[in-house]
């Protein structure tokens, strides 16, 4: 009898090997012989999820966004009611959902990885622009939740332009993502973090003032 293959498990297996080769080589110069030997699969396994480099690059930026999606889903269901936590609280689980997205261990340095591989083949490639668009726009939307939720629960300062803040702190992630994926004998997992956290704690409304909790 044929071997029963979980769909989904293989998918993962897949993922997982097509993240270590661009990790290694760069999204660009990833071959469909090369995951297939890092998956250690026949090349014919890979034609269910691509038929060549281009398909290739897509299910990669594509399984990247899922993951990312799927941690942060599960962020949303922890943090509940921001409101009715303390202010340091409140940060810390703000930071932690957007931390989600700086590469802070070896998961998420491969998905930064491929992010950036691949919106820089966007650039010059216009079957790229429709995922690179998603991406760029959905990080946008998450930073400005983030933060009308912190002003609702009242743990930012009073004046700040939303809109603003929302650019700044996105612009922020970015550059943290490309500084600690290109050079991160500079830039640690725990100083990217730290950062963070500082940038949202300026935003904040400091403790004891009238309307912050705790």
């Amino acid at each position: 009898m044929p071997k029963h293959v979980d769909p989904d498990a293989r998918r993962r297996h897949v993922v997982d090997a097509l993240f270590r080769v661009v990790v290694r080589e760069g999204l660009q110069r990833t071959s469909l012989r090369a995951v297939a030997d890092e998956a250690q699969l026949n090349i014919g396994s890979l034609r269910h999820y691509f038929a060549g480099q281009q398909d290739l690059m897509r299910f990669a930026m594509q399984s990247m966004l899922d993951r990312v999606e799927s941690r942060l889903l599960e962020h949303v269901e922890r943090i509940g009611d921001l409101g009715s936590r303390p202010r340091p609280e409140r940060l810390r689980l703000a930071a932690g959902f957007l931390a989600e997205l700086l590469p802070l261990d070896e998961h998420r340095r491969a998905e930064v990885t491929v992010f950036l591989d691949f919106n820089t083949a966007a650039r010059s490639n216009p079957a790229f622009g429709d995922l690179s668009r998603q991406t760029a726009e959905g990080t946008g939307k998450l930073v400005r939740r983030v933060l009308i939720r912190l002003d609702a629960a009242g743990a930012l300062r009073p004046g700040l332009d939303i809109g603003i803040e929302t650019e700044r702190l996105t612009a922020l992630l970015d550059g943290l993502s490309f500084r600690a994926v290109l050079h991160p004998e500079i830039l640690n997992p725990r100083t990217c973090a730290d950062v963070l956290f500082a940038h949202l704690d300026d935003l904040s409304m400091p403790a004891g003032t009238p309307g912050s909790a705790h």
